[in-house]
């Protein structure tokens, strides 16, 4: 199949526009035209010359189409879970008390360590199927829970294979090993982060297309911070910053500073550190269901009126958040965050293809790679409605997902 035509859509949204009575046409794995069935051109240069050597026609009975939804925000190379933990947090325990009871990130690293490469992947495999076949066919995957130069590495490698495979969403893969100091270098913190700097290369080399540091509290400063993503960024790497997760410690003006590629999470944000984001073009990833969790309430509406990038990330992670639903996260931003449901479609669509600069992907326009969603709905309101809602179909450049 070289050509396919999903026709008879019933409410297209593009991304950028909503078409009734749509027709897409699809050449290989990108889009060829988009608009409403009745101007379906008989042929399309460069693509077909008439419109009936098209392979495969998809009646869509009238359901609501959008571009696949983009994850701008993920943690899922991990082993194991901490699920008690998460029962003694909802209780009232305090960080140090899970700490002391064997919790905290230090457990995922420890079981994921002791986990063999085989079943560490199979894991992963499943998880990141199950982005996409909610509707998600592009997700940012951090690693971070090996903190060893050949752990975090062998996780870079395993993420891009695994988007060679068959039916899995596309990888925007991100090179956590800044995430926490690993229990080996207790004391040595910043002999930590400087062997952390001179992995950069090899990561870049590995295939990773981003850069990460936890800035916050009982995880690295501005400072250390700094010097991780300068040199990633001289490497080729975008460079991404965990700010304001628990407090404000000056990450968010850091990422203004060094111009980053998204600033995350947000959840101590000031009216400063958005005019500085602003001002220098950071865009900003929310992650709904962790700031719930922590009852926090990131200002996207100040965000928005100041012109910021938004764009949505399920923040997928072992310690506190398990969801791999998008359009979930796309109901909550606009339960919680007071988003429109057009504004928060957008932030997982088009906001995450800025973010993860793919410019190929995020709206649904000729030349655009055809990642397409059919929803189980005939209206974009239902995201706002269905917590979760679920697609019908998902194509990801052109082919159907089983």
């Amino acid at each position: 199949m070289t050509v396919r035509l999903l026709t008879n859509i019933g409410r297209l949204w593009t991304g950028s526009d909503v078409c009734s009575n749509a027709a897409i046409l699809v050449h290989n794995d990108r889009i060829a035209w988009v608009g409403r069935a009745a101007d379906l051109p008989q042929n399309v240069p460069g693509v077909v010359d008439d419109i009936v050597d098209v392979d495969h026609v998809e009646n869509l009975g009238g359901a609501l189409v959008t571009p696949g939804l983009i994850d701008a925000h993920s943690h899922p190379v991990y082993a194991g879970n901490r699920w008690a933990e998460m029962a003694m947090r909802s209780s009232g325990s305090s960080h140090s008390a899970i700490t002391a009871a064997g919790g905290g990130i230090a457990s995922t690293v420890t079981v994921t360590r002791g986990t063999d490469p085989w079943t560490l992947c199979n894991g992963v495999r499943e998880r990141l199927r199950e982005w996409l076949l909610s509707g998600t066919t592009t997700v940012e995957a951090k690693t971070g829970y090996h903190l060893t130069r050949d752990g975090e590495l062998a996780d870079v490698r395993m993420l891009r294979e695994l988007e060679k495979e068959p039916m899995m969403p596309r990888i925007h893969a991100t090179f956590l090993a800044a995430h926490v100091v690993p229990p080996e270098f207790f004391g040595r913190q910043r002999e930590y982060i400087e062997a952390v700097g001179t992995w950069c290369m090899d990561a870049a080399a590995a295939g990773a297309d981003s850069v990460d540091v936890y800035c916050d509290d009982g995880h690295f400063s501005v400072e250390e911070a700094r010097w991780v993503l300068a040199s990633g960024r001289n490497v080729g790497l975008l460079t991404r910053i965990h700010a304001g997760a628990h407090s404000r410690n000056g990450a968010v003006q850091l990422a203004a500073d060094m111009g980053c590629a998204s600033a995350d999470l947000l959840h101590h944000t000031t009216e400063e550190d958005l005019v500085a984001m602003a001002r220098y073009g950071v865009p900003a990833v929310i992650c709904p269901g962790t700031a719930l969790q922590q009852g926090s309430s990131p200002p996207v509406r100040r965000m928005l009126d100041q012109g910021i990038t938004v764009a949505l990330g399920t923040d997928h992670n072992p310690g506190h958040c398990g969801i791999t639903s998008m359009a979930l996260v796309v109901g909550l931003a606009v339960a919680a965050f007071g988003m429109s449901v057009t504004e928060a479609l957008r932030a997982a669509t088009l906001g995450g293809a800025s973010v993860l600069s793919a410019p190929d992907r995020g709206v649904l326009a000729p030349g655009r790679l055809a990642d397409i969603v059919q929803w189980d709905a005939d209206h974009e309101g239902a995201f706002a409605w269905a917590f979760g809602l679920r697609p019908r179909r998902v194509w990801r450049g052109g082919q159907p997902v089983q």
